[in-house]
């Protein structure tokens, strides 16, 4: 089934280390809606991501505090969903936590890619079926 790629846009990310869903409820939102789209077999890996503020950048061999790019809302998570097309993909997504809380979203078709063995690199081209 083809996979679909879901970015998670907020003002900041509320995934603290030392944060889970029993000391923020803005987690628990997250978890329980994770755990919803997990046992519908839909949503088949995702990360959250820490605040921006613990994030690095990379650019022309120089390291700087802070997100890659400077805007009001940044990338807080990704999810993977696996859905017949992008419609159902964008339906499913639309029930994330996240945009009623006035973030977004962004979906996008997964080309290729998957887990990488040993850390070796590797072709991990895997083409989407529709």
């Amino acid at each position: 089934m083809p996979q679909f790629a879901v970015l998670i846009y907020s003002d900041d990310s509320a995934h603290e280390p030392d944060r889970t869903a029993d000391t923020s409820a803005e987690i628990a939102v997250c978890d329980e809606h994770a755990t919803e789209l997990a046992s519908q077999a839909t949503m088949t890996s995702a990360w959250a991501f820490t605040p921006r503020a613990m994030a690095k950048s990379v650019r022309g061999g120089a390291v700087t505090d802070g997100p890659f790019v400077d805007s009001r809302q940044v990338v807080a998570g990704i999810y993977i969903l696996e859905a017949p097309d992008l419609d159902s993909a964008l339906a499913t997504a639309a029930t994330n936590p996240v945009v009623r809380q006035g973030g977004g979203l962004e979906v996008r078709p997964v080309h290729s890619g998957g887990p990488v063995d040993d850390g070796a690199a590797r072709d991990v081209r895997r083409p989407t079926r529709g």
